[in-house]
Protein backbone atom coordinates (compact mmCIF):
# COMPACT_ATOMS: atom_id res chain seq x y z
CA UNK A 1 0.00 0.00 0.00
CA UNK A 2 1.28 3.71 -0.34
CA UNK A 3 2.12 4.80 2.58
CA UNK A 4 -0.91 7.59 3.67
CA UNK A 5 0.97 9.98 5.18
CA UNK A 6 2.58 10.62 1.21
CA UNK A 7 -0.29 12.72 0.56
CA UNK A 8 1.81 15.81 2.20
CA UNK A 9 4.33 14.57 -0.90
CA UNK A 10 1.23 15.58 -3.72
CA UNK A 11 0.46 18.77 -5.42
CA UNK A 12 -1.75 21.30 -3.70
CA UNK A 13 -5.44 20.93 -5.72
CA UNK A 14 -7.33 23.90 -5.25
CA UNK A 15 -11.30 23.15 -5.10
CA UNK A 16 -13.86 24.88 -4.40
CA UNK A 17 -15.72 23.95 -1.10
CA UNK A 18 -18.78 24.15 -2.72
CA UNK A 19 -18.00 21.32 -4.92
CA UNK A 20 -16.18 19.04 -2.23
CA UNK A 21 -19.47 16.52 -2.31
CA UNK A 22 -18.62 15.65 -6.00
CA UNK A 23 -14.80 14.54 -5.81
CA UNK A 24 -15.12 10.66 -6.52
CA UNK A 25 -12.63 9.44 -3.93
CA UNK A 26 -11.77 5.63 -4.41
CA UNK A 27 -9.95 3.52 -1.50
CA UNK A 28 -6.62 3.43 -2.26
CA UNK A 29 -4.90 1.27 0.51
CA UNK A 30 -5.72 0.78 3.98
CA UNK A 31 -2.76 -0.36 6.45
CA UNK A 32 -3.08 -2.11 10.10
CA UNK A 33 -0.20 -0.83 12.38
CA UNK A 34 -0.90 -2.38 15.29
CA UNK A 35 -3.11 -5.61 16.13
CA UNK A 36 -5.44 -5.39 19.39
CA UNK A 37 -4.01 -6.66 22.59
CA UNK A 38 -3.49 -6.18 26.16
CA UNK A 39 -1.72 -3.04 25.64
CA UNK A 40 -4.00 -1.49 22.95
CA UNK A 41 -6.73 -1.82 20.20
CA UNK A 42 -5.69 -2.49 16.49
CA UNK A 43 -5.28 0.24 15.02
CA UNK A 44 -3.77 2.03 11.10
CA UNK A 45 -4.33 4.31 8.75
CA UNK A 46 -6.38 4.40 5.46
CA UNK A 47 -5.56 6.61 2.15
CA UNK A 48 -8.52 7.72 -0.02
CA UNK A 49 -7.78 9.65 -3.78
CA UNK A 50 -9.23 10.38 -6.73
CA UNK A 51 -7.33 11.70 -10.05
CA UNK A 52 -8.07 13.52 -13.24
CA UNK A 53 -6.04 14.50 -15.97
CA UNK A 54 -4.83 17.77 -14.85
CA UNK A 55 -4.35 16.57 -10.86
CA UNK A 56 -4.50 14.01 -8.18
CA UNK A 57 -6.57 14.72 -4.77
CA UNK A 58 -6.40 12.47 -1.96
CA UNK A 59 -7.24 12.67 2.16
CA UNK A 60 -5.62 10.34 4.67
CA UNK A 61 -5.91 9.29 8.24
CA UNK A 62 -5.53 7.04 11.38
CA UNK A 63 -8.19 4.88 12.79
CA UNK A 64 -8.73 2.78 15.91
CA UNK A 65 -10.71 -0.77 16.54
CA UNK A 66 -13.15 0.56 19.55
CA UNK A 67 -14.32 -2.91 19.46
CA UNK A 68 -14.86 -5.67 17.11
CA UNK A 69 -16.20 -4.89 14.19
CA UNK A 70 -16.60 -0.96 15.46
CA UNK A 71 -13.92 1.60 13.87
CA UNK A 72 -13.58 4.78 14.62
CA UNK A 73 -11.29 8.23 13.36
CA UNK A 74 -8.17 8.24 15.85
CA UNK A 75 -7.94 11.54 15.49
CA UNK A 76 -10.96 13.62 13.52
CA UNK A 77 -8.90 16.48 13.01
CA UNK A 78 -5.56 14.40 12.02
CA UNK A 79 -6.84 14.30 8.47
CA UNK A 80 -3.99 14.99 5.91
CA UNK A 81 -4.92 16.47 2.92
CA UNK A 82 -3.31 17.80 -0.49
CA UNK A 83 -7.29 19.77 -1.09
CA UNK A 84 -7.05 23.76 -0.49
CA UNK A 85 -10.61 24.07 0.01
CA UNK A 86 -12.00 27.71 -1.26
CA UNK A 87 -14.86 28.88 -1.08
CA UNK A 88 -17.52 30.90 -3.57
CA UNK A 89 -15.02 33.84 -3.80
CA UNK A 90 -11.50 32.17 -4.08
CA UNK A 91 -10.67 32.75 -0.60
CA UNK A 92 -8.83 29.54 1.19
CA UNK A 93 -11.42 28.26 4.34
CA UNK A 94 -9.97 28.56 7.67
CA UNK A 95 -8.80 25.05 9.06
CA UNK A 96 -11.88 24.96 11.01
CA UNK A 97 -13.76 24.89 7.88
CA UNK A 98 -11.59 22.66 6.41
CA UNK A 99 -12.04 20.42 8.87
CA UNK A 100 -15.73 20.34 8.46
CA UNK A 101 -15.92 19.63 4.69
CA UNK A 102 -13.61 16.95 4.97
CA UNK A 103 -15.91 15.78 7.87
CA UNK A 104 -18.79 15.81 5.45
CA UNK A 105 -16.44 13.78 2.41
CA UNK A 106 -15.01 11.29 5.11
CA UNK A 107 -18.85 10.48 6.43
CA UNK A 108 -20.00 9.38 3.00
CA UNK A 109 -16.90 7.22 2.40
CA UNK A 110 -17.37 3.27 3.34
CA UNK A 111 -14.24 3.90 5.03
CA UNK A 112 -14.82 1.61 8.06
CA UNK A 113 -15.69 -1.59 5.56
CA UNK A 114 -12.00 -1.36 3.89
CA UNK A 115 -10.98 -0.85 7.58
CA UNK A 116 -13.03 -4.01 8.47
CA UNK A 117 -11.42 -5.76 5.72
CA UNK A 118 -8.17 -5.39 6.37
CA UNK A 119 -8.29 -6.44 9.43
CA UNK A 120 -9.74 -9.88 8.56
CA UNK A 121 -6.46 -10.57 6.17
CA UNK A 122 -3.94 -12.65 7.68
CA UNK A 123 -0.84 -10.88 8.70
Amino acid sequence: MTPAWIVYAWAPVLWQASSAPHLHLVHLGTRVLTFGDDDGPCSGQTLWGGQSEQCAAGVAWDWVELRQGVVAMADPFGMVTNLRLLDDHGEALSQTQVALQLHQLVHALPWQHEVTLALQKPS
